[in-house]
């Protein structure tokens, strides 16, 4: 969650063997069989992500868990790719951690969790099989409640991993940075009332390139009162840039509210321009 560190080479490394095999288990024996030394990478992880390097493991196995009944797994089979020998123990860990029990998480998708770096600072993206539901720059100081609500109303946890919806939002914001791309092409699921998914439908209809009011956004609502409700609704936008916010400006061209800090409104609007205009 830190957004200004990023993760050693010893971390990266061990992430990696993570993902490579992410049922499985490595132990200090195995670690030392790497030239790694288990207590530097002990040390290291619990410094860096404020979790041991075990703790980290057994998130993944257990997300990889939670997948594994939301597709149709027996709840036996997923205990035993976790790595756990007893079933009271898979159970504790995986309410512990999920937010549910395996049987009650069948009906409720899990969140997975992946850090994307951009030019702009590191980004956290959140999916789960209904879409993305959170994209945000980690320095933003509502992320943290952002990510509560989304436990909250979707009764289930964060756990980091892999999914198909992270792949492409990777992906398709690499090329948005690299100026390869304008619009998103991928399944959103945000969570908000029915007012706030009205504007940010809205928001989304906004040209890349060009820019709005808060007035022109509350009379495509229905109320030209509703400036204030249109702000805080913006404000409330937990999918920054696949759902560009950063198109909407004051009446008189000057930029205000942007979560993300003004200098990064800033240069996404520049960044949109120059794409459209071909300079």
């Amino acid at each position: 969650m830190d957004p200004n560190q990023h993760a050693p080479k010893l971390i990266e490394r061990l992430r990696a063997e993570i993902e490579r095999t992410p049922d499985g288990r490595l132990t200090d024996k195995e670690l030392a069989a790497m030239s790694i030394d288990p207590s530097t990478a002990r040390r290291q992880f619990k410094r860096h992500y404020g979790m041991t390097f075990q703790a980290y493991h057994r998130a993944r196995r257990l997300g990889l868990a939670l997948q594994e009944v939301r597709d149709g797994g027996r709840v036996e089979e997923a205990q035993n790719g976790s790595g756990y020998q007893s079933a009271s123990g898979f159970r504790d860990a995986f309410a512990r951690i999920i937010g549910d029990s395996p049987s009650a998480a069948k009906s409720q998708a899990g969140l997975f969790a992946e850090r994307i770096e951009t030019p702009l600072g590191a980004m956290l993206a959140v999916a789960d099989d209904a879409g993305l539901r959170l994209l945000e720059f980690m320095d933003r100081r509502a992320m943290k409640t952002e990510l509560t609500l989304l436990r909250k109303r979707l009764h289930t946890n964060v756990v980091p991993g892999e999914h198909r919806h992270l792949t492409a939002v990777r992906d398709q914001l690499s090329e948005y940075f690299a100026g390869k791309r304008l619009e998103f092409d991928l399944p959103i699921a945000p969570v908000g009332s029915e007012f706030q998914l009205r504007a940010w439908e809205i928001l989304r209809s906004i040209p890349a390139g060009e820019t709005r009011s808060y007035s022109w956004m509350a009379g495509q609502l229905g109320d030209k009162g509703a400036r204030r409700a249109v702000g805080r609704a913006n404000g409330a936008n937990m999918i920054c840039i696949v759902i560009p916010c950063h198109r909407v400006i004051r009446a008189d061209g000057t930029l205000c509210g942007y979560g993300g800090g003004l200098w990064r409104k800033k240069w996404l609007l520049d960044h949109e321009r120059k794409i459209v205009s071909g300079k």
